[in-house]
């Protein structure tokens, strides 16, 4: 199965418009950014196939954030990673093929979309900025759908963004609204029929390196 976006290729730059945050034009490390969703496609599609699940996660997040945004300090490349989930949507009709851009989430949300839209009957779990924001009473809440990249301003690393397709063999993983992954991951155990994959690049410090 073959998984694609008109906005770019595999392993390619994400474009600022499908992020959380970006940099800002009068020199901030970063100011909050469109946040549509990228436009996804995908073909080669299995016989048998009676919904689809899409996850989109970071591999790239540090462990450790004593020095995560802190001017005069850095994030440094080696230090050791973990994923951090950007979007996680199941029960997608076996006849969706696509996805357009901003169709699931336009623009920043505080406290977190409770019913971000998406393809009929699709049900989507909590991103990590639940737990990202969870002590900023500005923001804190459940965020459903999809949020996208805003790694470290002064990481040193660029953050891979993994989009993953899967066809599955049931209509529904019978997951209710604000699932997270590890749920997705039980429940997908033993129904996959095919798999796709697409990885995006994003950073906001002009000095990391891959």
């Amino acid at each position: 199965m073959r998984l694609t976006s008109g906005r770019f290729a595999d392993g390619k730059r994400i474009p600022a418009e499908f992020a959380f945050g970006q940099p800002g034009t009068s020199g901030e490390p970063c100011v909050i950014a469109a946040n549509r969703n990228p436009p996804l496609a995908w073909c080669d599609v299995p016989d048998g196939t009676r919904s689809f699940a899409l996850f989109c996660i970071d591999p790239d997040a540090p462990t450790v954030g004593d020095d995560v945004n802190q001017p005069g300090r850095h994030v440094p490349a080696d230090l050791p990673r973990a994923d951090f989930v950007h979007w996680l949507m199941v029960d997608i009709p076996p006849f969706c093929r696509e996805l357009g851009a901003g169709s699931c989430s336009e623009g920043v949300t505080p406290h977190g979309k409770r019913r971000p839209p998406g393809p009929p009957g699709a049900v989507q779990g909590r991103n990590d900025y639940t737990g990202w924001f969870a002590d900023d009473e500005a923001m804190a809440g459940d965020y459903l759908g999809y949020d996208g990249p805003c790694p470290p301003w002064n990481d040193e690393r660029v953050h891979r963004y993994r989009f993953e397709l899967y066809a599955l063999d049931v209509p529904s993983l019978g997951l209710a609204p604000g699932f997270d992954l590890a749920a997705a991951r039980r429940a997908l155990a033993g129904h996959v029929l095919a798999a796709g994959s697409l990885t995006g690049r994003y950073s906001l410090n002009p000095a990391a390196r891959d």
